[in-house]
């Protein structure tokens, strides 16, 4: 059963017993409930009451982390590309710590913290019990992120940004931008809470959408009006682009230098990594491959949800 928050009740008394090997088929006019059925049976949509057992598992029994694996296993072909961008919204992505400058108290750490051990010492008459110490508090690197939107990568803007957007939210320093031909920044659109408006009014900015692609000279508009969003050469950069570049290759070398010197590190998201055996030849790749950290696939759900353990294995790799 699926009753929707309106009181419209979608579905009711719906008993599908489907053999293996087996096809059917929904058929029926428009708003009679076929695609709410089918989207229950991956949760897509939250049933109201009932059981769905796909393969032996109880889906509607699964915790999120159980449910994506189960997803994974789904074959699921709907009418518009939307459900896998709204799936895409649900893969985590844990931003790596650093040790910052500002310490804590604690009974492990490189330096003694007196006072507070002095004030424990009052409380045995003066005996000094356990040393105390201060370590450094763990924070979250601060976020880059360049999405290319450029038409080769048409496909993948949509879908990665709606994955951006809700994976980073609780993020705490995020600067987006969107480049084709020049830079536009996305920043102030990534702070509406909602990933659908942030789509549309994403969409309202971006003027050089599945057009051309000039990374270098974005990277030059990002060095002479937002150098500042690089804090203190700290910041992880996300770099998500094909690698189909039609600019000057000589300038794209100078600008991503220029990038590689003032961030933490740079990862470059490819999503053209579906293809075995790719390499990147193209000349905007072969310059992008030079100064990336690290290459890393984006191009389904189990590469995005593997991108955290990529960014972590990056922090630990030495430069």
């Amino acid at each position: 059963m699926k009753r929707y928050r309106t009181g419209d009740l979608a579905l009711k008394s719906i008993n599908l017993d489907v053999p293996d090997g087996q096809v059917m088929a929904l058929i029926g006019p428009s708003g009679a409930g076929k695609s709410t059925a089918i989207r229950c049976i991956n949760r897509l949509v939250e049933p109201t009451g009932g059981t769905v057992i796909l393969n032996g598992t109880e889906i509607t029994a699964l915790g999120s982390r159980e449910l994506r694996r189960a997803r994974r296993r789904m074959g699921m072909i709907f009418q518009e590309y939307a459900l896998v961008e709204r799936l895409a919204r649900e893969v985590p992505l844990r931003v790596p710590q650093v040790a910052s400058r500002r310490t804590r108290a604690g009974e492990r750490g490189s330096q003694p913290h007196w006072a507070r051990t002095i004030r424990r010492a009052t409380r045995t008459g003066g005996e000094l019990a356990v040393l105390q110490r201060r370590s450094r508090r763990p924070q979250e690197l601060p976020l880059l992120v360049l999405v290319d939107v450029s038409g080769s990568m048409e496909r993948y803007a949509r879908l990665l940004l709606a994955f951006l957007h809700a994976a980073t939210r609780n993020a705490r320093r995020r600067d987006v931008f969107a480049f084709g031909t020049h830079l536009t920044d996305l920043t102030p659109v990534f702070r509406q809470a909602d990933t659908d408006a942030m789509l549309l009014a994403a969409a309202q900015v971006i003027e050089d959408f599945a057009g051309g692609t000039r990374l270098g000279e974005s990277l030059a508009q990002l060095r002479g009006r937002h150098a500042r969003r690089l804090v203190g050469g700290r910041t992880l950069v996300l770099l998500i682009s094909d690698g189909l570049d039609t600019g000057d290759a000589a300038s794209l070398a100078e600008e991503l230098g220029w990038l590689k010197r003032h961030c933490r590190k740079l990862l470059w998201l490819n999503p053209l990594l579906r293809y075995s055996g790719y390499a990147p030849l193209a000349t905007g790749a072969a310059v992008l491959q030079r100064f990336a950290d690290r290459m890393v696939a984006v191009h389904n759900l189990e590469k995005l949800e593997d991108l955290a353990a990529q960014l972590a294995a990056v922090m630990k790799a030495r430069s």
